[in-house]
């Protein structure tokens, strides 16, 4: 099993995520960029993803909703591709859309999220570099548990990897 995330705070409006997969890059590009693989593994338990839509090339849009299924209470995120070299590069700028939640973090500036992927020998390992409007929008959200948040959907991507060998 892949050791969890790393995660490191390359300057004072940076998160960079760091996480290897026991796939092939291809499994994982797929993984990030299908609208039906999405919405297995990104997320909690207990939450259902009822939007995720994605036209993936550059200058394509992304909504993505989260639902609660206890209290019908929601989140999302939406916004542009700025770059599309698959299957080793993807970003795009990113929108919080607070929905029904009771967050802090503010929804004016995007933040821009870059995912590299690179394969050795099977394993691949993405980088997620995550570069908010300022020092303050970092903490705001890194005070969400939003890497918390991405090691648990990333070991739910790991059982979905899993399952497809």
């Amino acid at each position: 099993m892949p050791k969890p995330a790393q995660v490191t705070l390359p300057s004072d409006r940076e998160v960079r995520v760091t996480r290897s997969f026991n796939a092939p890059r291809q499994l994982v590009w797929d993984a990030h960029t299908r609208p039906e693989l999405v919405r297995k593994w990104q997320g909690y338990d207990g939450w259902d993803m009822p939007v995720c839509d994605m036209d993936v090339r550059v200058g394509g849009k992304y909504r993505w909703q989260w639902k609660n299924r206890e209290d019908g209470n929601g989140f999302g995120f939406l916004g542009t591709f700025t770059e599309v070299d698959a299957p080793s590069r993807l970003a795009h700028e990113q929108y919080f859309d607070p929905g029904d939640m009771d967050f802090a973090m503010p929804t004016g500036d995007p933040c821009i999220v870059s995912l590299e992927l690179s394969e050795q020998d099977g394993v691949t390992t993405l980088v997620c570099n995550l570069t908010f409007a300022s020092k303050q929008a970092r903490e705001d959200a890194v005070s969400t548990g939003m890497t918390d948040g991405m090691e648990h959907s990333y070991t739910r991507l790991d059982d979905m990897l899993k399952a497809a060998e």
